[in-house]
């Protein structure tokens, strides 16, 4: 009797939770990093950033990154449970409103009335859970900055409307309802409006948290979630570890060190989120010692 034996490879498993508004970037750098590391095999899960945080900290998920939308769901949420203690920002980003040719008044709508356009009763328009995604909550936000650059009681009007305001977990969820016609106008990041090439409105930078120079005048406004966690306006500032009990962090390490460098930079400018260079952190002496020469110390 002739026994063929059959080998197969095993690859290691680089498991990353990401944000949905990182889908398209973090697929770029996957597919770069698993030609240069072809023993790895990066698995990509995408969710709203707090969920993300919320899978590690209470054990249901174990993973080798955590990339969020905003670098404060690091702070509030891994490092009061000493699953992290240090944080990389890495790029940045900027509200606007999508949309469609199909979309109601989409020939009329600009950054001056389209307050009044989603306030018509015959109009659709969606943005994220604030409670498990940085969109979600920055949506509010910019309402609320809206009443003060506008003078007007925007974030009330929008806000009660709920019968024609549609929420969905994570910001990219919304882009098949614009797609579909179910919904008119969504508030996403302008990143994910180019990624998927969707008309979009730039609001003010007073009000669109796009701005290093505004972000005291984002202070004014602020919003608590449901769990008590207090959100304060300021610029949006994208965040990513490597949780403490991460399986692999020698191969995370690499992956950022693809993230941070100019490729890297290349991919996140080529799909519309501006990187940030060098790189900014709460402490570079925590940072693991093949990424200090990329990040500079950084105090909010």
């Amino acid at each position: 009797m002739i026994f063929i034996y059959t080998y197969q490879s095993q690859k290691t498993e680089l498991t990353i939770l990401h944000a949905g508004s990182l889908a398209v970037p973090f697929k770029s750098l996957s597919e770069i990093f698993m030609q240069e590391n072809p023993d790895v095999h990066v698995n990509l899960e995408g969710y709203g950033s707090v969920t993300a945080a919320r899978l590690i900290v209470e054990g249901n998920r174990t993973a080798d990154i955590l990339a969020v939308a905003d670098y404060e769901v690091i702070t509030n949420y891994l490092f009061p449970e000493n699953l992290s203690d240090w944080y990389i920002i890495f790029a940045r980003n900027e509200m606007v409103i999508a949309f469609t040719e199909n979309s109601k008044y989409a020939d009329e709508i600009n950054a001056n009335n389209w307050y009044e356009i989603l306030n018509r009763s015959d109009v659709t328009y969606g943005h994220s859970d604030p409670d498990q995604d940085p969109c979600g909550y920055r949506t509010l936000l910019v309402w609320k900055l809206s009443d003060v650059y506008y003078d007007k009681n925007i974030y009330e009007s929008l806000f009660i409307n709920s019968s024609r305001r549609i929420i969905r977990p994570k910001s990219v969820e919304l882009l098949a309802l614009l797609e579909s016609g179910e919904l008119d106008y969504a508030f996403e990041y302008k990143s994910v409006a180019v990624q998927h090439n969707l008309s979009y409105i730039e609001l003010p930078p007073e009000i669109n948290l796009g701005y290093w120079d505004k972000a005291e005048y984002y202070s004014q406004v602020n919003i608590t979630l449901s769990d008590g966690t207090l959100i304060i306006g300021k610029p949006i500032l994208y965040g990513v570890t490597i949780p403490k009990k991460a399986p692999h962090p020698d191969i995370a390490v690499r992956f950022l060190q693809l993230l941070l460098s100019k490729t890297g930079q290349q991919v996140f400018e080529s799909l519309g989120q501006p990187p940030i260079y060098p790189a900014l952190t709460n402490d570079v002496n925590k940072v693991p010692e093949a990424l200090r020469g990329n990040v500079t110390n950084y105090s909010p």
